[in-house]
């Protein structure tokens, strides 16, 4: 046996993987940097919160320049990640263990415009949230999440393992569209916030990070990997449960549980995991579940549905959306071939 053959074939399947530890070291870097430069924006006044509906973080009275910084510079991010997409999508088509030389100019990109979102927050401080409704960097990024369920119903299932009856075009469809949707949320939800050093903000701009970090690797294996995907996906629960923490939400149960049910409904199902451990998962989260809503009222446990019920409904509105777009492309190209 060739070990010398098989040492080296080690190596190249460390490549993705050590870009992957090293962007997620570049990522808590970020945070650093965030944190230690957020006391320099406590001299900003915001006008006072007006409710759930209002984002607090943005300039009273903004001028032309801190709409025209960050407007310009998200639509240049915006269209830099997308073109990059584009040229891999045209030109790499293959995935490998290696990492491509757009993935390198996808990963300086998005470093790139983190470091200068950072510098114009302390320029001029505003983003995309002046204009735009609070709503829409939230919405984006449900439907990221709903998009993965969507995508891997073949392979995992939506419900205790058992897939959806949609069809293999629409999911290969969704599969091969997905890239750009989830740059437009990432960068769309990176944009939309000042680069502030709250907890809930920090928490926040590493979930976004780390989805950047796993959009600029695409055509990697590392970037299928199952376990990877769940973190990503799982992060959201840590990231709802501790900002409604920190904010003293009493709702962050149903962001505990709501992510949790997705996770023993749908998530953990694409882990290949023994059917005892699936059982182990699914008592544990309902004993904690009992147990938490024994302390606070039971009777409000029907709380722990609503992001599961939202997350399968989004699944099937999602789909026939897509299956619209699929169908309308399909027609257009008929005609223009005629």
């Amino acid at each position: 046996m060739n070990t010398k053959k098989i040492t080296n074939e080690k190596a190249v399947t460390r490549q993705d993987i050590t870009t992957l530890w090293v962007g997620i070291t570049f990522s808590l870097a970020f945070i650093g940097l965030i944190w230690f430069l957020g006391p320099k924006l406590d001299s900003i006044q915001l006008a006072p919160d007006q409710g759930a509906s209002w984002y607090y973080w943005k300039l009273p009275i903004p001028t032309f320049w801190t709409r025209a910084t960050a407007w310009g510079f998200y639509l240049l991010h915006q269209f830099s990640f997308w073109g990059l997409i584009y040229f891999a999508q045209t030109r790499v088509k293959k995935y490998d263990t290696k990492l491509h030389l757009v993935n390198y100019a996808a990963l300086a990109v998005n470093a790139f415009f983190i470091l200068l979102r950072v510098l114009q927050t302390h320029l001029w401080y505003d983003g995309l949230a002046q204009d735009v409704s609070i709503w829409s960097s939230q919405v984006s990024v449900i439907i990221l999440l709903v998009w993965v369920l969507l995508m891997e119903n073949r392979t995992r299932g939506i419900f205790f393992g058992k897939p959806a009856p949609l069809s293999k075009e629409l999911i290969r469809f969704a599969r091969k569209y997905h890239g750009y949707f989830f740059a437009w949320a990432t960068v769309y939800t990176f944009w939309y916030h000042p680069t502030i050093a709250t907890s809930g903000h920090l928490i926040g701009f590493l979930y976004m990070f780390l989805l950047l970090l796993q959009g600029s690797l695409f055509f990697t294996r590392i970037h299928i990997n199952r376990w990877w995907m769940l973190f990503q996906e799982v992060a959201v629960l840590v990231h709802g449960t501790l900002v409604a923490v920190m904010q003293g939400n009493d709702m962050w149960p149903m962001f505990a549980f709501g992510f949790g049910g997705v996770f023993v409904l749908t998530q953990m199902h694409g882990l290949k995991l023994p059917k005892w451990l699936r059982w182990v998962f699914l008592g544990t989260y309902i004993t904690l579940a009992l147990f938490v809503y024994s302390g606070r009222g039971i009777s409000g446990i029907h709380q722990i549905a609503w992001i599961p019920v939202i997350d399968y409904l989004a699944v099937f509105v999602l789909a026939a959306f897509l299956w619209g777009i699929m169908r309308l492309t399909s027609l257009i190209t008929i005609r223009r071939e005629k």
